[in-house]
């Protein structure tokens, strides 16, 4: 047997001599119903103007035609590829990426495809999804009626343990202040000086007691000295302490710049924020850099598509809603959500916008108990004279209003509070169950938070509303499932808020694909809402 060696990297040279016989057509060898027919239709379709505008008109040509790029990224997004090396290396042996490249073309390799996803995409991606939304609605899929809303938090691509907590940076910044006025004291006493530092000027300050102390090294002509064994002056002590407060007082402007509303955010990618995730099989809540996204869903297709680093979902509700009327011109009929959504805040703003809301209430679960019911210190359980504006407890005492007081959110909503105190309760026999405070029981009800929840109880106790409400469950909730679960989307690839997004968007492309294929192929076009199941 004769042995080859092995030192060429030009590996055909040890091929036999045969031939691999292929059409000169792809098209033949990729199936009539295959996805990836209907994703080319879909985007030939749509308008590139501003991607091609993203690129520079003095440059050179881009090695590939950015709207076969784009095909080419939405398509390995349909089939759960996301890595640009892997995408690369798919160009080169799958026949279906080599069809979306027209066969003859070069295939891009990875660093044209992640400075594409990066670079390129992330001015033009809101058009490209929202016109695929717009595609939906002519085919008649989407009619801008029910919206079902959600969110979920998604691990963002940093360090797990590069904490930055805005409660330990206030804490050190405080610390700092008391040192730097005890530092200017000494420097006033030694030159009678009148040095004064301001929180909100600190910098300012630091700097002219610098200036001030490097005049006067010039006027007493005194040399700095460093190194072991040299006595430092109190002058040059004094001014490497203010130089070492003035970097700190940066870095900490620095910090509360990047934390805006939140308290946390991590160093490797800043505009991620620190939160509970529930990730292993017991549920246990684990405290990771991460995003919250929120995604609107109609007869199963993502129709908008936000990234919030808030904790929670209340604050997010209002931008979302406004950022998907802004994009597709016009305002859904209906919006279903879960409790995680309900707020005064939030209940105006929909009646504003003269929208139906489906919110469900955040008590809603615990009002079926029969513990509930019994529980006679909650406000539910007492009887409400709409007259006199009084409470009746359950020892037949009327909780007056005794006056008004106001609550500001976190968004900056003011809302109005009654204050509502019983005549008397020393003698009452059920105090211990009812309150804990010494004197009479107290009690806090915001009219207008109690009226807006009643009318979205009312509507999501309808015929239509319990059939909303099944369908978030399946449409919206199940959405996230087959992104995490199927999809194996878990974590973020890229950082910051505006490539995470364009990744996110691009992930949702390729689900929105993927479900109209999967619709009709089933023969599930024109079916917007699973209908209920009878007994």
């Amino acid at each position: 047997m004769q042995t080859t060696k092995l030192h060429s990297k030009n590996y055909t040279e040890l091929n036999g001599h045969y031939q691999l016989v292929l059409p000169f057509n792809f098209n033949v060898l990729i199936p009539k119903d295959d996805s990836v027919r209907l994703l080319s239709h879909i985007l030939e379709g749509l308008n590139y103007e501003k991607l091609y505008k993203a690129y520079s008109s003095t440059g050179r040509k881009p090695a590939v035609e950015p709207k076969i790029l784009f095909k080419v990224l939405t398509y390995a997004y349909t089939n759960n590829i996301y890595s640009s090396r892997k995408i690369e290396s798919a160009c080169k042996r799958d026949i279906n990426f080599m069809w979306l490249l027209e066969g003859s073309r070069k295939a891009p390799d990875h660093s044209t495809i992640a400075r594409f996803r990066k670079d390129h995409l992330k001015e033009t991606i809101d058009d490209l999804f929202y016109q695929l939304v717009q595609y939906l609605h002519t085919l008649g899929e989407v009619t801008f009626k029910n919206l079902f809303v959600d969110g979920t938090k998604i691990e963002a691509n940093a360090n797990r343990y590069t904490f930055v907590w805005k409660k330990v940076v206030q804490k050190n910044e405080a610390k700092m202040f008391e040192k730097v006025q005890a530092c200017l004291e000494e420097i006033n006493l030694t030159y009678r000086s009148n040095f004064k530092v301001a929180k909100e000027t600190v910098l300012d300050d630091l700097k002219a007691a610098m200036t001030y102390l490097e005049e006067k090294r010039h006027q007493e002509n005194i040399e700095f000295v460093h190194g072991i064994g040299k006595r430092k002056s109190k002058l040059q002590k004094w001014t490497e302490q203010l130089q070492e407060f003035y970097n700190r007082q940066e870095k900490y402007d620095a910090h509360n710049q990047l934390f805006e509303k939140r308290n946390s955010y991590s160093k490797t990618d800043s505009d991620a924020t620190f939160m509970h995730m529930k990730d292993d099989h017991m549920r246990n809540a684990q405290l990771k850099p991460a995003y919250n996204v929120q995604i609107g869903v109609e007869s199963e297709y993502v129709t908008g598509i936000g990234i919030f680093q808030d904790r929670n979902d209340i604050a997010t509700l209002i931008p979302f809603l406004n950022d998907i009327e802004a994009k597709l011109k016009t305002r859904y009929l209906n919006i279903i959500a879960d409790s995680g959504y309900e707020s005064e805040e939030n209940y105006r703003y929909l009646e504003k916008k003269e929208q139906t809301y489906f919110i469900k209430p955040q008590t809603y679960e615990q009002w079926k108990k029969r513990r509930f019911k019994k529980d006679i210190s909650k406000r539910e359980t007492m009887v409400y004279n709409p007259e006199t504006d009084e409470y009746t407890c359950h020892n037949m005492k009327q909780l007056k209003p005794v006056g008004i007081t106001h609550r500001t959110s976190a968004t900056g909503y003011r809302s109005e509070i009654t204050v509502y105190e019983s005549e008397d309760c020393s003698d009452c026999p059920h105090k211990s169950r009812c309150t804990k405070a010494k004197g009479n029981r107290r009690m806090q009800v915001s009219k207008l938070f109690v009226e807006k929840r009643q009318i979205s109880y009312k509507n999501i106790t309808t015929q239509e509303g319990t059939l909303l409400r099944v369908n978030r469950s399946i449409q919206v909730e199940g959405a996230f499932g087959v992104l995490k679960n199927d999809y194996n989307f878990n974590r973020f690839l890229t950082r910051g808020k505006t490539s995470v997004k364009t990744e996110f968007m691009l992930l949702s492309f390729g689900y929105n694909v993927n479900k109209l294929h999967a619709k009709i192929q089933n023969e599930r076009i024109g079916k917007p809402l699973h209908p209920l199941k009878t007994a």
